[in-house]
């Protein structure tokens, strides 16, 4: 069994994992804000999986067990914050949005020299105020719990783009397609269509990440065409799959910096 690492202070810092890089699981007493300013973030617990783009930030709650998995190059920014200042009121990770606003404070944040100095408090409380105000999104994978489910959930991992109907997928594993539609509803809390386009947009944005066009990945997780898909993928994220395209900016020479647990 995999020891599973205890860092009672969740750190405050940038830092950058190469693509495919994963941090394995560790918790935290503290709570913690994880960001990522480049690249598709993936943040996984017991109980599911949470992504988050460049438009999204993870909260995770202290003493969650959680591992991380880097998509493309990732730029992390983590804020820890004690396990007394919860201004959001969440036990449990959740992802939520990132306006402009919210974006720099955490980049400044999490890059300026950690101090005790009036003005960090004064930014510090700024974006625990954005925080609150940040829209909570659905951008979560819940790990099934009962065998014939998870048999389901593994095979459609395995090939988003699979279009068989739950019927279709019931037959391979045993099941009507009445008891798995109780059990998304049940176990998952999510009819099976809503659970089959979260697994293709968290899929596509891994594509994504890696550089992988946008028309492919479309084909690839299952959409009928792009056009079909960059409708799906805007109303679910507020703009198109473009954006999330790896830029490299001038200047940049590689990857820095070690993967240390966040």
């Amino acid at each position: 069994m995999t020891e599973i690492r205890h860092e009672p202070v969740a750190p405050t810092r940038t830092q950058w994992l190469a693509p495919g890089g994963a941090i394995d699981a560790h918790r935290h007493d503290d709570h913690q804000i994880v960001y990522a300013g480049r690249g598709v973030l993936a943040v996984t617990t017991s109980t599911g999986s949470w992504i988050a783009p460049g438009t999204r930030a993870i909260w995770v709650p202290a003493g969650t067990v959680h591992a991380h998995q880097a998509h493309g190059e990732l730029e992390l920014h983590l804020v820890g914050l004690p396990a007394s200042d919860n201004p959001l009121g969440l036990d449990e990770p959740t992802v939520l949005t990132v306006g402009p606003l919210l974006r720099e404070l955490i980049l400044v944040y999490t890059r300026t020299p950690h101090d005790d100095s009036p003005e960090r408090g004064r930014l510090r409380a700024v974006l625990l105020d954005q925080l609150r105000a940040s829209p909570q999104q659905p951008l979560h994978l819940p790990t099934p719990t009962t065998p014939q489910l998870t048999a389901v959930c593994e095979i459609l991992h395995a090939n988003p783009a699979d279009g068989r109907t739950l019927a279709a997928l019931g037959r391979q594993v045993g099941a009507s397609d009445r008891t798995l539609s109780r059990l998304f509803k049940a176990d998952l809390g999510m009819t099976f269509p809503q659970w089959r386009t979260q697994l293709r947009l968290y899929h596509a944005l891994v594509l994504l990440a890696e550089n992988v066009p946008v028309t492919t990945t479309a084909h690839l997780c299952g959409w009928s065409s792009a056009s079909a898909f960059i409708d799906v993928f805007r109303r679910a994220f507020g703009h198109t799959p473009g954006t999330h395209q790896p830029r490299r900016p001038d200047g940049y020479s590689g990857l820095r910096g070690t993967a240390e647990p966040p």
